[in-house]
């Protein structure tokens, strides 16, 4: 009973409270300004031209907190909100995707691992419960392995995307204080604005860790009945 309602608050609350986390955060810091007044579009050029990426394009997209780079365009694309921003979260958020850009010229092993990863780890997402439900169901443990196979991909993805941003927000905290962006006594608030929304990441990969868990021990414990 007790390992059900760890599974359960890993499954529900640990996600909950990390993008409530997130939200808070930027909250906050979104009506914090910087106090260079810079907007986020200004933060990601300025770390990009002083890296050398002249090529990588910054580009504005709706939504909010939909601010990601696209290594096969070579774009960073910032929310309205942090593209125009002048706060701390909004040249938190625009380093921190810089960060990936960085990573992608310099070919960041994880980074390579993750790309080489999304193929299988998309077909695991959309197949694994296909293939567990479909064998529990039919008493086909067989096909309960082959689910908790593609399921394990798909943890892969999640587990090495950690080291993936979190890497990125050091390349980023570096880059705002090695280029003058931020000053000392911002340092402690664009930590809080990075550190929020790693949570996020974390509680993916341990929700995807405690789901393979859970069916990896029905696939064992129907094998050992």
């Amino acid at each position: 009973m007790l390992t059900y309602l760890i599974y359960i608050a890993i499954l529900l609350i640990v996600p909950f409270w990390a993008q409530s986390k997130v939200k808070s955060t930027y909250k906050k810091y979104s009506q914090v300004m910087n106090a260079n007044m810079v907007t986020g579009a200004q933060v990601a050029r300025k770390i990009l031209d002083d890296n050398g990426l002249y090529h990588v394009r910054i580009e504005e997209v709706n939504g909010m907190l939909s601010d990601h780079y696209d290594p096969r365009s070579k774009v960073v694309r910032l929310s309205s909100n942090n593209y125009h921003g002048y706060s701390a979260a909004a040249a938190a958020i625009a380093a921190h995707e810089v960060g990936h850009a960085i990573q992608d010229a310099e070919s960041y092993a994880f980074l390579r691992f993750r790309h080489a990863l999304v193929p299988i780890a998309g077909l695991g997402d959309k197949m694994s419960f296909i293939f567990i439900i479909g064998g529990i169901v039919l008493n086909a443990m067989g096909l309960v392995l082959v689910g908790v196979i593609f399921m394990s991909f798909a943890v892969l993805f999640q587990l090495v995307t950690l080291p993936v941003e979190f890497d990125a927000s050091n390349r980023a905290m570096t880059q705002l204080v090695s280029s003058g962006i931020i000053r000392n006594d911002e340092e402690r608030q664009t930590k809080k604005v990075l550190n929020a929304a790693a949570l996020t990441y974390v509680a993916a990969a341990l929700v995807a860790v405690a789901e393979l868990i859970r069916f990896a021990s029905i696939f064992l414990l129907a094998n050992d009945d």
